[in-house]
């Protein structure tokens, strides 16, 4: 083992030496040197884990975030002996580990570097805390960017920037701040068009450095635990992203009305208030399908109570705000009040469910209710515990679980102290160790008591701490955000950024937690929380009483809040579509345009622009009295949602953004399955599917899958996908179906709308069966509108037919 000569309050920096020996096993290889050893092991063609111990003993092979349907499952994978290096390889992949010092260079088969070590893999003892800081560095390569991180509020592209993982109750929190409260230790690498990604699998506090202490290196390092990260090769970033939702899991379908629009506030208190906000939304027609309750619903904010004061009758006004289309989420914070009258505490203490320090005693620490414990969510009979504490909120109608306060937030220490001690699924650790998946396993715990209680039904989590891997169980939302345009920006940036980091189902607090927003603000936000695809309102207690609900900045405003929320409703098969890919490929949800656009070096900075799915590119208006903005369109036709103009992509145009529109494009060829305006998920059955087709070129793909919007049916095959393919001329309109079909709709045609026809047709033929068109159908000029049955293979239009 080579040892550095410089010391430092960490001690000297260790180097591995040359290696000594080698084994294989199975799809693993094992490298020895002096006292190091590397473990490399082949998880997919694409997917290669690399796992050193410092000295000579791995620790226990264990993680929070991994998904238990991971399957190591290569093709074709082997290991060459040259000179210098061994060299292991996959069908796409070449591994070159340096004999004298375990440096990795990855290559694809023709030789173009991916991915190469700088220093490498290096350690130090950290003599203050005990175990090692565990350090790799990588070469940057010529203009390489970097993604990912989670929910870092910063430029999208994070070269140059210094980051960490430490989960933090960040108040008001500003451009730049971190950490913030999510921990995922994920990022991208995307240079001469390959893009790769890196899961550095460690819970302890990490940190990242993309070329800002050395241009030329890039680093990640933790204080504690082992050096254990997954090398994820695309080329394309979307493959990587999906390849790391592999690793760490896919979500399940959430209900349809989790999907909807959400009301909440901090806090609708007592039960008339809730009823009145409830009321009015009804009589104004404003689309909406969740009232949150937060912590004023409990008694002195104990959790699994209720203040029988202003709530005297839960059931009854759960079970009336259901009769009127609305479901109720309650907040659910891990602290628990020190008060020996109180069933929870109770229990919790005569079964040693809660966390102690170092000498024994309970940590105990401020929050809402008083003088708190706190719950060991790393003990899985504790975990086990209090998922069955949700048992009575499921019974009263709850259908949605808030978990917040979990980084675990404490008022008088920020956080619990280091020294807290966790059972770790068995290992017994500190807080070190444990702190960055607190809140995670609390969310997997409260998720799993949900899912028991509510079947056959899905429930609904919003976390507002977590690990990586946590999109298996939960959503999630950006925290305590500002009432201000920079925060406005900061939500289109940090929802990108959590979709590519494995968590799509996000949004941010509509308006701005901290704070009053302004009518034009508030319009503004809710036109981008529209493509998010958790759209929820919610906002702080303050001095004058104001309420950030759709109606409250005034008529003018209202009107265009309440066109884009039904907007939302109308796009909610598409939105549906798109999160069924996520759930069962794990595609992110929103991409930002360098992530559709990776060989377009114009797409690698853009933050204000990104798609939702497969057919959709938004750009939010993002500063006060904008009359106009410019965007960037990669390359292709893209129509403007509001008017149909198309505009040729590879290019910045400038577009008008009256308080009535907002920057909003279709990708032509695509078809856009909407629904028709309604006020909550279930209102009304759907009789018949609208299809926007928008007139392309060049061959798109789009689908449309449909299941019940709840339950678990779809698992045994009860949904349908409906693949469209539009492969058109200007002189010939054609639009051919493919289906899997094994749940009965409400609806049994389709209405199509043709956007964009350079050509007027006489006559439609449907499978092969033709259909004389009728004036009537022809609503503008270039659009087009007729029905056809729900099981259409091919749908023909020619011109002069």
């Amino acid at each position: 083992m080579q040892v550095e000569t410089s010391s430092s309050k960490y001690g000297a920096k260790h180097y591995p030496d040359n290696i000594r020996e080698w084994k294989k096993e199975g799809n693993y290889f094992c490298f020895y040197t002096t006292e190091t050893i590397l473990e490399v092991r082949v998880i997919a063609d694409k997917i290669i884990r690399f796992r050193y111990a410092a000295d000579g003993t791995f620790q226990r092979d264990f993680s929070y975030a991994t998904s238990d349907t991971l399957e190591e499952a290569p093709i074709t994978f082997g290991i060459r002996e040259w000179e210098e290096t061994f060299e292991i390889f996959t069908d796409v992949l070449r591994v070159f580990i340096a004999r004298d010092n375990l440096r990795i260079t990855i290559t694809d088969h023709e030789g173009k570097v991916i991915n190469q070590d700088e220093m490498g893999y290096h350690w130090q003892h950290y003599l203050l805390k005990g175990g090692k800081i565990q350090y790799c560095s990588k070469l940057v390569q010529e203009g390489e960017c970097f993604y990912g991180l989670g929910d870092k509020p910063t430029d999208l592209n994070l070269r140059g920037k210094r980051l960490e993982n430490y989960g933090t109750d960040a108040y008001g929190y500003q451009k730049d701040t971190d950490p913030l409260y999510r921990n995922i230790p994920f990022y991208y690498g995307l240079h001469h068009g390959i893009g790769y990604g890196i899961f550095f699998d460690n819970t302890f506090r990490t940190i990242f450095d993309f070329g800002k202490e050395r241009e030329d290196a890039c680093s990640f390092w933790a204080r504690g635990g082992e050096m254990n990260y997954y090398f994820i090769y695309g080329p394309d970033l979307l493959e990587v992203a999906e390849s790391y939702t592999r690793i760490t899991g896919t979500p399940e379908l959430p209900p349809l009305w989790a999907l909807g629009y959400h009301q909440c506030r901090w806090s609708y208190y007592p039960d008339t208030r809730v009823k009145e906000v409830a009321a009015t939304f009804r009589n104004r027609n404003i689309p909406c399908d969740v009232i949150y309750l937060d912590i004023d619903y409990m008694d002195g904010f104990r959790c699994f109570t209720w203040n029988k004061e202003w709530f005297p009758d839960p059931v009854g006004l759960i079970k009336e705000l259901a009769s009127q289309g609305f479901k109720v989420v309650v907040i659910i914070d891990p602290g628990i009040k020190v008060d020996p009258d109180y069933a929870v505490y109770q229990e919790g203490i005569k079964n040693n469910y809660f966390c102690k320090r170092a000498d024994g005693a309970l940590m105990e620490g401020d929050v809402w209710p008083g003088k708190c414990v706190f719950p060991d969510y790393t003990n899985p009979e504790v975990r086990e515990w209090w998922s069955s504490l949700f048992k009575s909120l499921a019974e009263s109608g709850v259908r949605g679980v808030w978990n917040d306060m979990n980084e675990p937030a404490v008022f008088e220490m920020g956080t619990f102290p280091e020294d807290v001690r966790h059972d770790y699924d068995g290992e017994e650790v500190s807080h070190r160790k444990a702190h960055n998946i607190y809140g995670h396993l609390m969310s997997k715990a409260t998720a799993a008591g949900m899912k028991k209680y509510l079947l056959p039904n899905r429930s609904f989590l919003i976390t507002r701490s977590c690990y990586a891997g946590a999109q298996r169980w939960s959503s999630v939302w950006t925290g305590d955000n500002v009432s201000n345009w920079e925060h406005l920006w900061l939500a289109s940036v940090q929802c990108q950024r959590l979709a590519v980091s494995g968590i799509s189902f996000t949004g941010s607090d509509i308006g701005g937690f901290i704070g009053e927003p302004d009518g034009e603000l508030y319009t503004r936000w809710i036109q981008l929380a529209v493509f998010h695809p958790l759209m929820r309102t919610h906002s702080a207690s303050n001095e004058t009483g104001f309420n950030q609900e759709p109606w409250s900045f005034g008529p003018e405003y209202e009107k265009v809040v309440t066109k884009f929320i039904n907007l939302r409703y109308q796009l909610l098969p598409y939105l549906y579509s798109t999160f069924w890919q996520y759930a069962s490929k794990g595609t992110p949800m929103l991409r930002p345009l360098a992530f559709v656009a990776q060989h377009d070096v114009a797409t690698y900075n853009c933050t204000h622009e990104f798609m939702f799915g497969d057919s959709l590119l938004i750009s939010h208006v993002s500063e006060p009295g904008m009359k106009e903005k410019s965007i960037y369109l990669p390359a292709g036709n893209w129509y403007y949602y509001f008017n149909d103009q198309v505009y040729n992509g590879a290019q910045t145009i400038t577009v008008p953004t009256p308080l009535d529109e907002m920057p909003l494009f279709v990708k032509a060829g695509a078809v856009l399955p909407q629904y028709p305006v309604m006020q909550y998920t279930q209102q009304i059955p759907v009789t018949e599917m609208l299809l926007h087709v928008y007139y392309g070129d060049q061959e798109v793909k789009s689908l449309l899958y449909e299941d019940a919007g709840d339950h678990y049916g779809y698992r045994n095959g009860q949904y349908n996908v409906i693949r469209f393919k539009q492969a058109s001329s200007p002189q010939q309109f054609r639009l051919k179906k493919k289906f899997y079909v094994n749940y009965e709709t409400t609806y049994q045609q389709y209405r199509l709308i043709v956007h964009g026809l350079p050509f007027q047709p006489t006559a439609v033929i449907i499978d092969g069966k033709k259909v004389a068109l009728l004036p009537e159908n022809l609503l503008a000029d270039g659009i087009l509108s007729f029905t056809a049955v729900r099981n259409f293979e091919e749908i023909i239009l020619v011109a002069g037919e």
